[in-house]
């Protein structure tokens, strides 16, 4: 079960929020995870701030995953969320940063898998 939740420094329209979505189901399948168990977040006009400046066009991508995938799966999911945001919403590569938590406890419907 990933949870791939996203805060992005401009204002999101609803329809592009709902490309994103189906575009990170499609990125989940790197780690070989499926949609059907696929919680995606996103949190638009928010706050980032790097270096000490304050990014107009920026992303910071956390993925959480129950379990672990390889280095060459996270390195490849990395270039197509990267790619995603630069294409939906002209948020370059260098200001699209993507962390992975592997998590080996995960809770769901009164017990943990």
């Amino acid at each position: 079960m990933p949870f791939i939740d996203s805060k992005i420094s401009m204002p999101v329209t609803e329809e592009k929020k709902e490309k994103i979505k189906s575009e990170l189901a499609k990125c989940a399948e790197i780690i070989h995870k499926s949609e059907s168990y696929l919680m995606v977040g996103i949190e638009d006009d928010y706050d980032l701030w790097f270096a000490g400046r304050k990014l107009e066009k920026g992303a910071y991508v956390s993925v959480s995953l129950y379990g672990n995938a390889s280095s060459s799966d996270y390195e490849k999911m990395t270039g197509e969320i990267c790619g995603l945001y630069e294409r939906e919403l002209g948020i370059p590569g260098n200001a699209v940063y993507v962390t992975y938590h592997p998590v080996s406890d995960w809770g769901w419907n009164g017990s943990n898998f």
